[in-house]
């Protein structure tokens, strides 16, 4: 078995030489797009303590936000990428709990729970639509950031996670 995996390793290197710079860059977008997740959750943090408002976290808001005026199930809260996290039931039943989403059983399907926002939900979500309209309005003149910028970064991304869903579908 190590003779073949051996045997694998050098066949990929003389088929597919590693250029030498694309290991750093590489791992240096990997560390990025996580720590951009993290900061995205503090700047979101930031803004709810800047409102004096210690009732919702930054993960639930940004969920609140991402299901918008859309009526869900928590599966597909998942599946179209509205949530990151793995512990998707405790927030949901949290949000229930304190008023920010009503969840609803299919009729059809007893084990199916629709999910939407509450006006309290809604309040939520126009703070955090807020807080975004605001770095549309700044990030090229504070942050030096352009629309030529976010193209190119975005084309990126979509590249990127393009590539790893292969890597997952097609087990390359």
């Amino acid at each position: 078995m190590k003779n073949l995996a051996r045997a694998v390793e050098t066949v990929e290197r003389v088929e597919h030489p590693v250029a030498p710079e694309l290991k750093p860059l590489y791992m240096e977008a990997l560390t990025l797009v996580e720590r951009l997740h993290r900061r995205l959750l503090d700047v979101i943090k930031d803004e709810f303590d800047r409102r004096n408002r210690s009732d919702i976290n930054s993960v639930q808001a940004l969920l609140l936000f991402n299901i918008g005026d859309a009526e869900l199930t928590a599966g597909e809260l998942r599946t179209r990428g509205y949530y990151l996290g793995s512990n998707v039931s405790y927030n949901l039943k949290k949000l229930v709990e304190t008023g920010y989403l009503h969840h609803q059983r299919s009729r059809l399907d007893r084990r199916s729970v629709r999910i939407s926002l509450t006006d309290k939900g809604r309040e939520v979500r126009d703070i955090v639509e807020y807080l975004y309209q605001k770095h549309i309005r700044t990030v090229e003149q504070v942050g030096g950031i352009g629309a030529g910028d976010l193209q190119v970064l975005n084309k990126a991304l979509h590249r990127l996670e393009r590539f790893w869903t292969d890597q997952i579908l097609y087990r390359l």
